[in-house]
């Protein structure tokens, strides 16, 4: 079992002593540097900087708590083609700035990294966090999807109405409140069209990144095919998709609890609307 460490500790206090109705945010990463592609090829990938960093800058400059886990609680992994201005509106400045935020967190240093497992979010309780956020990057696809404790923090914040926000690949992790995630995405990967029962956002209006754009980027795969995209997979299990009227436009939906993403283009904006709500639901307990 791993104590939460010094730093996560030491970013909690300095919430506290900022704002007294700090809200206490939980950031969902995966722990996998690759993502498995047809005919045995592999990517390597992680989490997109933007995406991590941009909303946990808002929340932290706003004096909001902010811990870090990943399923097993290993240190994710950066992927390195999103250390680029284009995912900044080509400001070298604001790159530089929040690649430098990662750095000092120590995020993705084994041994250093202030991330906790999934187990023990749960040891510690799911009431101590008041919004989720999971950000993305090819590697939610690898295993945030198939995580059963995953989809126990996720129905947990389904049941008590608590803000769920997933941006680009990481919706993707929506499935894993499925009862069996894996026949799901086995029969995705053969071209089956049997929806699941039982889905936890089946009726939720939501976005993710599109297949049109996963079609744009898929030369980053240098060569490889995703076994599936997330648009097909989320409709197929229930969702209503919705997308933005041109490719790589920032666009946001929310349908109660759920706020999504669809690309890179859009995190920060998705950290604002986390930010507006964490303001909302301290307003209600003050």
């Amino acid at each position: 079992m791993r104590p939460i460490t010094k730093l996560a500790l030491a970013i909690t206090i300095s919430a506290s002593a900022f704002n007294v109705q700090a809200g206490n945010v939980l950031i969902v990463l995966s722990d996998s540097d690759h993502l498995d592609l047809k005919d045995q090829k592999v990517f390597a990938t992680g989490f997109y900087l933007n995406e991590l960093m941009q909303p946990v800058k808002l929340l932290l400059d706003a004096g909001h708590s902010v811990t870090f886990a990943t399923p097993t609680g290993k240190a994710p992994t950066l992927d390195k083609s999103s250390t680029d201005k284009m995912y900044f509106s080509n400001d070298i400045a604001a790159l530089q700035e929040h690649k430098a935020l990662l750095d000092r967190l120590k995020i993705t240093l084994p041994g250093e990294s202030p991330v906790i497992s999934l187990s023990r979010v749960e040891q510690i309780g799911y009431e101590h966090f008041d919004a989720v956020y999971v950000p993305g990057g090819h590697a939610p696809m690898e295993d945030l999807l198939h995580s059963a404790n995953l989809g126990k923090l996720l129905n947990n914040f389904h049941d008590n109405g608590k803000t769920t926000a997933l941006v680009c690949h990481g919706p993707i992790a929506l499935l894993s409140t499925l009862s069996d995630s894996n026949a799901f995405t086995r029969q995705l990967e053969t071209g089956g069209k049997t929806a699941p029962h039982g889905w936890t956002y089946a009726g939720y209006k939501f976005t993710v990144i599109s297949n049109q754009e996963e079609e744009l980027a898929k030369g980053l795969l240098n060569g490889g095919t995703m076994k599936f995209y997330p648009q097909t997979a989320l409709e197929q299990a229930g969702g209503v998709y919705s997308s933005n009227t041109s490719p790589w436009t920032s666009h946001v939906v929310i349908d109660r609890e759920l706020v999504t993403g669809q690309n890179p283009g859009s995190a920060l904006d998705l950290g604002k609307v986390i930010l507006e709500r964490l303001k909302t639901q301290s307003q209600a307990k003050g």
